[in-house]
C-alpha cells in the first residue's frame, strides 16, 4: 500500500501528463496541470498557515478545479473540509464553528458567501493562488514528515440530533478503500468516470481518487441533467462515460421516465450503486439494456470510508427480487451483534458492525460523540480493537452474503408486533407505477402513513400490499407526492416530510 495519495498523483502525472484528469462542462485539467496547480496552492497555504495537520475549509462548486484545491491542501500537509455553498446559513455556520479552519479557500463564485459566514477567518481565492510560485523544498520537507495515518479530509454528515457531525478520515483508510473498490470495479486508464455525487459528499472520493491511482478521467456531470434523463444519456454518450458510481435514486429516475425507450448509454460498462436499497424492477431495466455491463451493489457508512460490503450482480434479477449487500471488501471486518453485544447467530437479524484500518479517525472536535460511536469490540477481550456500530440491521445468509434489513430506528412496535418500516418500503417499490416511497410512523395516532411518487393509485398499491404484508403492516393512509424531497446524498429527506406533512396530524 502506498502511504500517500500524492504518490498516486506523481505516478499519473509522469505517465499521462497530457491526459485529462478532471473535466466539467466549461474547463478541464490534465494530470500535469493538476500536480502543478495543486503544488502552487499547497505552497501558498503552507506559507500562509505555517503548520501541518490543520483543517482547511473549501467552498467551491462542481468544477474541475475543486479536486485540485483539495490536493493543494494535502500538499500543504493539512486536511480539507468541503462545504456545500447551497446549504443554509445555519448549517454552514455551525460547521465552520465546529471546524475552526485555519483558512477557507473559495472559488470566485463562492467568495462572497464564504466571507459572509466566516468572521476573522481569511478567505483565499482559488483562482488567485493557483499560479503561486511552487516552493519545492518546503513541499518536500512537508512530505518527508507526513504519515499514512494523517487526516486527509473531514466530511460533514447529518447527525441524528440535527447537528452535523464531521467524519475525519486518514490517508491510510482512503487508500485501503480505493484499492479494495478498484479490485472489484477494475477501473483502468481507459475508463472515463461520470461523477454524480456532490464533491462535498463521501461518494465523490471514488471519482476524485480513482483517476490519481489508475490514470482514468473524470467528468463532472451537471446536477440539472439528473432531472432530465434524456440529456443525461446524451452527455454519457458524448463524453464516452464507461464507469459510474451513483446513488440508487440517480439510477432510478431514467427508468421511471422511460428514457431507455429512446436512448442507451452505449459506452457504459461498469455500474456501482449505493446509498439506499436498489429496486430490482429498476435494475432489471438497466440489465436488459446493458447486458454486458458489470453491476455492483455497495453498502456502508461514511465512518467506514464510504462502503464496507459489495455484491456483484451476476444473475438476471426479477422485478420482485431483493439484492443482498454482499461480502466485506478486503481489509474490512463486518459482523453482526445482538442488543446485548453478543454475536448474532447466522441466519438471525443483528446490528451491522465494522472494524479494520478503514475506520474513520472519529468525529472532528467532538470527543464525546467519537467515544460513543467508535467502541471496543465486545467480542475481543484480548487487545484494543475499535469497531463502528452502524445502526443498520442485517442477516447473514448461508451463502455468506449479508442482507440489509433496514435501520434500527426504523423498527417500530405496533399492536404488539415488531414492524420494520423498510420492509413496507420494499413491498411498495415493487408495485407497478410507483417511482419512490417511504413509510413513516405516526407515534401519537399509532398509524403507518405511506408517502410515494408515481402514477399508481392508493387502491392499486393497497391491493398489491395485501398479497405480501400482514394486515397490521398495511399503511392506514397513503399520500402521493409530486416530488420526493431528497438530501444532497440522494437519500430521502424524511425530516422534511415529517415537518411538511406529518405535523398537521400531530405526528412525531
Amino acid at each position: 500500500m502506498q502511504g500517500n495519495v500524492l504518490e498516486w498523483l506523481d505516478g499519473s502525472a509522469e505517465k499521462y501528463p497530457n491526459k485529462i484528469a478532471y473535466e466539467d462542462t466549461d474547463s478541464s485539467v490534465t494530470f500535469f496541470e493538476v500536480k502543478q496547480k495543486a503544488q502552487a496552492i499547497g505552497s501558498y497555504v503552507a506559507d500562509k498557515i505555517g503548520a501541518v495537520n490543520r483543517p482547511v475549509a473549501v467552498m467551491s462548486g462542481r468544477k474541475a478545479i475543486t479536486p485540485v484545491i483539495f490536493l493543494g491542501v494535502v500538499y500543504a500537509g493539512c486536511f480539507y473540509a468541503p462545504l456545500d455553498s447551497s446549504a443554509p446559513d445555519y448549517r454552514l455556520s455551525h460547521i465552520i464553528k465546529q471546524l475552526n479552519p485555519a483558512v477557507i479557500i473559495a472559488d470566485r463564485d463562492n467568495a462572497k458567501r464564504a466571507e459572509s459566514l466566516a468572521d476573522n477567518i481569511d478567505i483565499l481565492i482559488a483562482e488567485d493562488i493557483i499560479e503561486y510560485e511552487i516552493d519545492e523544498a518546503k513541499l518536500e520537507k512537508i512530505s518527508r514528515f507526513a504519515k499514512a495515518t494523517d487526516p486527509l479530509y473531514v466530511i460533514f454528515t447529518s447527525g441524528s440530533s440535527g447537528v452535523p457531525k464531521g467524519v475525519i478520515t486518514s490517508q491510510e483508510s482512503l487508500i485501503y478503500y480505493i484499492d479494495a473498490y478498484n479490485d472489484v470495479m477494475d477501473i483502468t486508464v481507459d475508463d472515463v468516470l461520470g461523477n454524480q455525487s456532490p464533491l462535498d459528499y463521501i461518494a465523490a472520493i471514488r471519482d476524485i481518487y480513482l483517476p490519481l491511482k489508475t490514470g482514468a478521467s473524470m467528468f463532472i456531470i451537471p446536477k440539472q441533467y439528473f432531472s432530465i434523463p434524456v440529456n443525461l444519456f446524451d452527455v454519457l454518450n458524448d463524453k464516452k462515460i464507461t464507469a459510474i458510481g451513483w446513488s440508487v435514486s440517480a439510477l432510478s429516475v431514467p427508468t421511471s421516465m422511460g428514457v431507455f425507450e429512446h436512448s442507451t448509454p452505449k459506452y457504459l460498462k461498469k455500474v456501482c450503486f449505493s446509498g439506499s436499497v436498489m429496486p430490482c424492477k429498476c435494475l432489471k431495466i438497466w440489465q436488459e439494456h446493458l447486458p454486458d455491463a458489470k453491476f455492483v451493489n455497495q453498502y456502508g457508512p461514511t465512518e467506514a470510508t464510504a462502503s464496507c460490503t459489495y455484491y456483484i450482480v451476476n444473475e438476471k434479477v426479477g422485478a420482485d427480487d431483493t439484492l443482498p449487500i454482499g461480502i466485506p471488501y478486503k481489509n474490512y471486518s463486518v459482523f453482526l451483534l445482538n442488543e446485548d453485544n453478543t454475536k448474532t447467530p447466522n441466519g438471525e437479524c443483528g446490528e451491522i458492525c465494522v472494524s479494520g484500518p478503514i475506520l474513520a479517525l472519529g468525529y472532528y472536535n467532538d470527543p464525546e460523540r467519537t467515544d460513543n460511536s467508535f467502541i471496543q469490540n465486545p467480542l475481543n477481550k484480548n487487545y484494543r480493537e475499535l469497531i463502528y456500530k452502524t445502526g443498520d440491521l442485517g442477516r447473514l445468509r448461508e451463502d455468506g452474503n449479508l442482507e440489509f434489513h433496514g435501520r434500527k430506528d426504523r423498527q417500530i412496535k405496533l399492536l404488539g408486533h415488531r414492524v420494520e418500516l423498510d420492509e413496507i418500503d420494499e413491498a411498495v417499490k415493487a408495485v407497478s407505477n410507483v417511482d419512490d416511497c417511504v413509510a413513516l410512523f405516526n407515534a401519537e395516532k399509532e398509524t403507518i402513513i405511506l408517502f410515494y411518487t408515481g402514477s399508481a393509485t392508493s387502491k392499486e398499491i393497497a391491493v398489491e400490499l395485501r398479497k405480501k404484508l400482514p394486515v397490521f403492516m398495511l399503511p392506514r393512509k397513503m399520500i402521493c407526492l409530486e416530488k420526493m424531497p431528497r438530501l444532497a446524498n440522494g437519500k430521502i429527506d424524511m425530516q422534511t416530510i415529517k415537518n411538511n406533512y406529518l405535523k398537521e396530524e400531530n405526528a412525531l
